[in-house]
């Protein structure tokens, strides 16, 4: 009787320790937009509203979040050229104990854009910011 409560208590704190983990890993997915012409316009924004979808779609419940960063807005200066962002840039941004790593995942927009299959984009991208968490 002991022995299983042994490993029960060792079950359970293995698994507060592994969901501890993941909690404290934060993903912001940074969306580098520019101020474009209509047509353009209408373009980098179905591709900012499908990445939104994306988060929305598979990190409801996740420290997921989604932020645009305008590029002619001289306060994002720092993060265009931390990035050497233009339009239609997408970095994610992990935070985890004060550490950050960044993974530039415009391919994957970019070939998105070209091809408009929205669930490759989808698991694509979903890969990418579950390898951050």
């Amino acid at each position: 009787m002991k022995s299983k409560n042994l490993v029960l208590v060792m079950f359970t704190l293995l698994s507060v320790s592994v969901f501890a983990q993941n909690k404290g890993t934060k993903v912001e997915v940074l969306y580098f937009k520019a101020q474009l012409a209509c047509c353009q316009a209408r373009a980098c924004n179905t591709l900012e509203v499908d990445v939104q979808k994306v988060i929305d779609n598979n990190f409801k419940n996740n420290n997921v979040s989604f932020k645009e960063i305008k590029l002619n807005d001289s306060a994002n200066s720092e993060l265009i050229k931390t990035y050497n962002a233009k339009s239609q840039t997408v970095v994610l941004v992990a935070t985890k104990k004060s550490k950050r790593i960044s993974v530039d995942v415009s391919d994957i927009v970019s070939e998105y854009a070209k091809n408009s299959d929205f669930e490759v984009f989808q698991k694509k991208l979903s890969e990418q910011i579950n390898q951050l968490l």
